[in-house]
């Protein structure tokens, strides 16, 4: 699970980033579904982030697999054809790296069900921690 923590008052294209990542976070979520791509569900978040402008930013993966060990397949980027099975554990991370600024990510793990995908990290509020 990774939250961002911002020290002071972001500045308004920070917040607007903050709230770019979050949809595309919880757009990459709900396409969590039995049957869907790593591809697919990886084009909800990138596509969010494409319209805001941030597409260039977003230079990694959407998610990956969890189980034995903390990053395994799946790979939920670009160009992965495998589907989601029920009992499968993926992250959810979308990022926006731009240097010499500032980064956010916002991260949660999501059990694929028969029903869609349940966040296992949902108790950590994602609102942008301002300290």
């Amino acid at each position: 699970m990774t939250r961002t923590v911002y020290l002071g008052s972001p500045r308004p294209e920070e917040r607007k980033a903050y709230e770019a990542v979050l949809e595309a976070q919880e757009a990459a979520v709900n396409a969590v579904a039995p049957g869907a791509s790593c591809a697919e569900v990886d084009e909800a978040a990138r596509s969010i982030l494409r319209r805001e402008g941030l597409g260039e930013a977003f230079s990694h993966s959407t998610g990956h697999g969890v189980g034995l060990e903390i990053h395994e397949p799946p790979r939920v980027g670009v160009g992965q054809s495998t589907r989601l099975v029920p009992g499968m554990v993926v992250t959810i991370e979308p990022g926006v790296y731009l240097a010499g600024q500032f980064g956010i990510r916002i991260e949660d793990m999501v059990e694929v069900t028969r029903s869609g995908g349940k966040v296992m990290t949902a108790a950590a509020p994602k609102a942008l921690i301002e300290l």
